[in-house]
């Protein structure tokens, strides 16, 4: 069975027999009808996927990965912060008139910076580094940009990747400040195990272990019928993820040079409430 379901039940049912809840707080999110969106929460959840065994795409119900996919590109590719270079509209709510999110996400990795070597983005200097320097333990990744939230429609999320090279697998660590566990707790996953295996192609490795630490892991108010509907289901084995081996320039990919083999999934016809 798929080992990303097998988290996702573990963690939501850690996070619902003893989490936390902030019904007591004044919380900044906020339901459509301008309710605060309350969470029962975990502190400091890791998870680990051995990207070598199998692809982290949960069965439970369908994760739309294409389009995950195409943020992901939207992201470290595009570098891109303006919603008018993303095919989909997850992005809409915190977009100004102009399609722009503000100076996050795309737009810190696209900021060069000078070191010695010369100049680089920070997607450009990882690729760099696993190419001339990959005992290097100063591989990463950060978007988590103090000067700049203020100019940011949303603060990062997911704010850091740290690579790191054993043998010939290259592995990954990404932080996460926060995590919708409903909403987008494998739309991430699946994102950045893409990512993982894109550069270590490129960088002549195999895609190794992807570690996923959540600070603040939270089930909303309005989202705790829903998960223990997805907990009483049954896992389907995951599907193959395959590659275009062709691609030897971290640029060339697209989302079609992805596919995965025998992905099965439940439906799940519900409508989930998102807290902005």
């Amino acid at each position: 069975m798929s080992r990303a379901d097998n988290i996702f039940i573990s963690n939501c049912r850690d996070i619902l027999s003893t989490g936390v809840w902030d019904t007591n707080l004044n919380v900044r999110p906020r339901w459509q009808d301008g309710q605060p969106a309350h969470t029962i929460k975990k502190f400091g959840l890791v998870n680990r996927y051995d990207l070598s065994r199998e692809f982290p795409i949960m069965t439970l119900r369908r994760t739309y990965w294409k389009s995950a996919v195409d943020e992901l590109l939207w992201i470290w590719q595009k570098k891109s912060n303006n919603i008018k270079d993303l095919r989909g509209h997850i992005w809409d709510s915190w977009a100004d008139e102009t399609g722009s999110i503000g100076k996050a996400y795309g737009y810190q990795l696209g900021i060069k910076h000078v070191y010695p070597e010369g100049e680089f983005d920070q997607v450009d200097r990882v690729l760099y580094d696993l190419k001339h320097d990959p005992a290097s333990r100063r591989i990463m990744t950060n978007i988590y940009n103090h000067a700049d939230l203020h100019e940011m429609g949303l603060y990062p999320c997911a704010y850091s990747m740290t690579f790191n090279v054993s043998g010939n697998k290259l592995n990954a660590i990404l932080n996460q400040r926060s995590q919708d566990m409903l909403t987008a707790s494998n739309w991430n996953v699946v994102q950045y195990a893409v990512l993982v295996h894109m550069i270590a192609q490129v960088s002549g490795l195999e895609a190794g272990e992807l570690v996923h630490v959540i600070a603040d892991a939270h089930i909303y108010d309005r989202h705790v019928a829903l998960v223990k509907k997805l907990l009483t289901r049954e896992p389907k084995p995951a599907p193959q993820f395959i590659i275009d081996k062709s691609v030897t320039d971290f640029y060339a990919f697209t989302r079609d040079s992805f596919r995965l083999e025998g992905y099965e999934y439940s439906d799940f016809d519900e409508k989930i409430p998102v807290a902005i």
